[in-house]
């Protein structure tokens, strides 16, 4: 008998088995939020403007009425929003994305914004080009790393949390499923991966529990965000436990800064052990102790800023009002913001002696 081939058909089965439960896992019936009965989104062309919303001294006031040539070759009239969030600025030729709406016979269309699909396809397109091009293979195997990790929340988290999943386990679980097939794909099954992947889940683990004992002692919850009614209402549709989801957040927002220092140290161990085999573990774990100590400050420092930088509007909100220091210390989103940040340096200078300790215990182990 051949073993690789039992080898192979044992993962085939067991794929075969992952996918069959995955299909049943998203078995799940939505909330319906709003009613989106004869509602539909769909391209479009402006082909006319029939009235126009520009004033004499240059500003917009109002809403523009449009003829459009719909993607199925009907003409319609159209309105199109004077806002920031919703509609545009239309003009011949302009290609548009167009919410259609039906009641009985009547019918109605409105712009809801410039057609913009194409950009955001061709954007990620050139983002997985370029890692492909520049890491070789490494940078293939990334790209698909990626696309399974977006499925892993699309396909895994989402629905556990419809299931009646409490939020911190199911993102546990995603976690240790995102680590190990990332660190798999890009290292294989080698002691570096492993070590990689061990201390990922102890920083990711470090990140999530910091994030909650930080939440008990200043009396933060998950619902003190954003969209919170929306969750309210869906947790009443579904049972699902809104108040975790804001420390599963912290622990998917720390996954990549935890995962990239804990392969650098796990990879610059494994080379020193490569090219001085009769170091002592000891002197290995003291290596990358040094290697981690150089990259933990500036990916502490890049995770913090990527949280400031993605709640920068808030920020510069409460500059401009000149808040007393008081009033910012015992704020609901100032502290949120603080908890995600910290919490996520925490598990990264964590993952450093992580790395460390597992990659020297494991290349010097028998």
């Amino acid at each position: 008998m051949n073993h690789p081939f039992f080898k192979r058909l044992l993962l085939v089965f067991v794929a075969l088995i992952f996918v069959a439960f995955l299909i049943r896992l998203n078995d799940v019936e939505k909330p319906q939020l709003v009613n989106t009965q004869g509602r539909t989104f769909e391209r479009a062309v402006v082909t006319e403007i029939i009235r126009d919303n520009l004033q004499e001294n240059g500003s917009r006031i109002g809403d523009q009425i449009v003829r459009l040539q719909l993607k199925d070759g009907d003409v319609a009239e159209a309105n199109c929003p004077n806002g920031l969030l919703f509609g545009t600025t239309c003009e011949p030729g302009m290609r548009v994305i167009v919410m259609r709406s039906r009641a009985g016979e009547l019918a109605s269309c409105t712009v809801y914004s410039y057609d913009r699909s194409w950009a955001v396809i061709g954007f990620v397109l050139f983002f997985f080009a370029l890692l492909a091009v520049v890491g070789g293979k490494k940078g293939v195997k990334s790209v698909i790393a990626l696309i399974l990790a977006f499925a892993s929340f699309l396909f895994f988290f989402f629905p556990l949390l419809l299931h009646g999943v409490a939020p911190v386990p199911a993102g546990v679980g995603t976690a240790c499923f995102v680590l190990a097939l990332t660190v798999w794909l890009i290292c294989g099954t080698t002691k570096k991966a492993l070590a990689a992947g061990l201390a990922s889940l102890g920083g990711v683990l470090a990140a999530g529990l910091a994030a909650e004992l930080f939440g008990q002692a200043a009396h933060l919850t998950g619902y003190n965000v954003p969209n919170i009614e929306s969750l309210i209402f869906v947790a009443q549709s579904t049972g699902m436990d809104v108040g975790g989801l804001l420390f599963a957040g912290i622990l998917f927002a720390s996954l990549g800064a935890v995962l990239d220092i804990a392969m650098d140290v796990s990879a610059a161990v494994t080379e020193l052990h490569a090219a001085s085999p009769d170091k002592t573990r000891a002197k290995l774990l003291a290596s990358g102790m040094r290697v981690g100590q150089d990259v933990m400050g500036t990916m502490a420092a890049t995770l913090i800023l990527a949280v400031f930088g993605g709640s920068l509007g808030a920020w510069v909100i409460d500059y401009v009002y000149d808040l007393p220091l008081l009033q910012l210390l015992n704020s609901n989103g100032l502290d949120i913001v603080l908890m995600q940040g910290l919490s996520g340096g925490i598990g990264v200078i964590l993952t450093v002696p992580l790395a460390a300790g597992a990659s020297a215990w494991l290349l010097k182990r028998a």
